[in-house]
């Protein structure tokens, strides 16, 4: 009995103190595959963002107040490749490559393997934002059966207009224009690009 105290003590510290640094798992697995993790799954309308300093995910605010969605709800699971910071041109701070995996929801903190189809590639007030659109590389968890961009383009025209058409209108605050699809050679290239 006199054990029981230090040792529910113990544990509560080592479940309180266990956070996951998500920014800080490998871009890629031991086989090579790309991974991501998901922040906002499909379905969703209350967009969120990893904080990497406090390691958790939280909500993306407007005017002080968690944003909301006047829209559509995500198409997908939006999230981010680990280990990779772009840099902002703007002197906003650094960010994580941005992902959208096509798939069935998948849950906030989900860590899974991708393969890249494509870049989305919008300008937003005045830069170059580039979404990497990709799908599990598992195929039990495949929605989508294409294997590179050519093939996603010519089975799925309608998927990429309606992403794109999503991402031109779900933020009226924030002005966007579609500068065009990259495939997934160049969508590899980025990733290397912004590897920490």
């Amino acid at each position: 009995m006199k054990y029981l105290f230090p040792l529910s003590l113990l544990l509560w510290l080592s479940l309180t103190g266990c956070t996951t640094d998500y920014q800080g798992v490998p871009a890629f697995t031991d086989t090579k595959q790309w991974q991501a993790i998901i922040v906002t799954p499909a379905g969703s309308t209350e967009p969120q963002h990893y904080d990497a300093v406090k390691k958790e995910f939280v909500p993306k605010t407007q005017a002080g107040q968690p944003k909301k969605l006047d829209f559509l709800p995500y198409l997908g699971n939006e999230g981010f490749i680990p280990s990779t910071l772009v840099d902002s041109v703007k002197g906003r701070p650094a960010a994580p490559l941005p992902v959208l995996v096509l798939s069935n929801q998948l849950k906030q903190g989900t860590v899974l393997e991708i393969l890249p189809m494509g870049v989305l590639v919008l300008e937003r007030n005045g830069e170059l934002y580039h979404l990497i659109v990709a799908i599990p590389a598992r195929p039990s968890e495949q929605t989508i059966s294409a294997h590179n961009y050519m093939d996603f383009s010519g089975r799925y025209p309608a998927v990429k207009t309606i992403l794109q058409n999503w991402y031109l209108n779900v933020d009226r605050q924030q002005p966007t224009r579609l500068m065009g699809w990259k495939d997934e050679a160049f969508a590899e290239k980025l990733i290397q690009q912004w590897i920490q």
